[in-house]
């Protein structure tokens, strides 16, 4: 079954399964699922039980509904599952895939009876699936960076997919905008949300510093688990959120009082969030391992994140000395995604950007990967396609 961004067929099923839980929402290109699992985690932290939604999945497709830190258990997603096909068989909806699995998703946390769930969009905003949920439920929207992808579905410009990112905006809610290097997502955005009645809220600036010993009181340390600069952006989305949740009090949520600064701290050091610039121990020959940087860069403007992070990487190599030797190892894989091009994907990684004192051997290794489950879709570029590019 292919994409077909579509409110009408969810909207038919919806009065069967009828979901009232408190939701905070995250759209935007880059970042969403970084934002996401920060705010899940300082609301764990907090003494909240939490729902998380987040796609496509990383293992297995009960990866992208979480509760309370833990994938749900497969009996729960069976049986929520199946009533959701159930009906759809009953109704002749046709859901996608996508919308049975969203679906199922806030079965999953209406019954759990979740404090609190933070909603990642799938793809664009106005016509995606987790758009469908009721406007009661919506605490806080969240919009994160902006950029070109998916413009099959979404628009050719930039504009165009803030456009339809900005679309999970509601009426008398809060949204908040991260930071965006397109100045003109900025007008968009405030056009949309003021059609509709919202209210924007700039992203709290986040800056890496030494102690200030000059400020009164003690230091106060909070060790931020997510690696390289643009997650400070990340973070700074995430505490302006929890900061319109403590300001703008809905009537469906009145736990505010469980967050407070020590849970916001706790649960920024506590935040995780795998195959995002994560770090990760793989076994090899001889009993010997291997560090593995694992990352879901995906389009031009997250792989120029990642070559960034690689470059601060190498930069921070000791070369005081003499020239230093090293091998960078990338395994590639790449969906097929058109208009977007391998090109235009890996030209902001490769070559890696290096300082004069190092010598850098550089190898590539191309790889196919089957279809994700529920993602029939999802193909991977052509080897020789591929390789070529490289």
């Amino acid at each position: 079954m292919s994409i077909d961004l579509n409110l009408s067929r969810l909207a038919k099923l919806l009065p069967q399964f009828p979901y009232t839980r408190p939701t905070l929402h995250v759209a935007g290109t880059n970042g969403k699922g970084s934002v996401a699992s920060i705010l899940s985690s300082i609301l764990r932290s907090s003494s909240l039980s939490v729902g998380r939604y987040n796609s496509p999945h990383l293992v297995s497709i009960r990866d992208c509904i979480v509760v309370n830190d833990e994938p749900v258990d497969p009996t729960s997603y069976v049986i929520a599952r199946g009533d959701v096909e159930k009906a759809d068989r009953e109704e002749e909806t046709k859901l996608t895939s996508f919308e049975i699995l969203t679906l199922t998703a806030l079965l999953v946390f209406e019954r759990a009876m979740v404090d609190v769930v933070v909603l990642e969009v799938g793809m664009g905003g106005r016509l995606d699936a987790t758009n469908i949920v009721p406007d009661p439920t919506i605490l806080v929207s969240v919009l994160t960076s902006v950029d070109l992808d998916h413009q099959a579905f979404l628009g050719d410009t930039v504009s165009a997919i803030a456009k339809e990112k900005a679309g999970i905006a509601r009426a008398g809610k809060p949204v908040i905008l991260g930071p965006q290097k397109h100045t003109d997502v900025e007008n968009v955005v405030e056009h949309v949300v003021s059609q509709v009645g919202g209210e924007i809220l700039r992203s709290v600036h986040i800056e890496k510093r030494d102690w200030d010993e000059d400020v009164d009181g003690p230091p106060v340390q909070t060790p931020f688990p997510l690696h390289g600069e643009h997650q400070l952006d990340n973070l700074g989305s995430a505490l302006a959120a929890i900061s319109a949740l403590l300001t703008h009090p809905q009537p469906n949520f009145k736990l505010q009082s469980h967050i407070t600064p020590e849970s916001v701290a706790e649960g920024i050091r506590k935040t995780r969030w795998p195959g995002r610039l994560s770090f990760h121990i793989v076994p090899a020959s001889d009993n010997k391992s291997l560090v593995v940087l694992a990352d879901g860069a995906h389009n031009p403007a997250s792989s120029a994140t990642l070559g960034a992070y690689v470059t601060e990487l190498l930069s921070s190599l000791d070369t005081s000395s003499s020239r230093t030797q090293v091998t960078i190892t990338y395994i590639l894989a790449l969906s097929h995604s058109p208009p977007k091009t391998p090109l235009q994907t890996l030209s902001p990684l490769l070559p890696p950007k290096l300082n004069s004192n190092i010598d850098a051997a550089v190898e590539v290794a191309v790889l196919r990967f089957s279809p994700p489950e529920g993602m029939p879709w999802v193909k991977p570029v052509p080897l020789q396609e591929l390789a070529g590019v490289v």
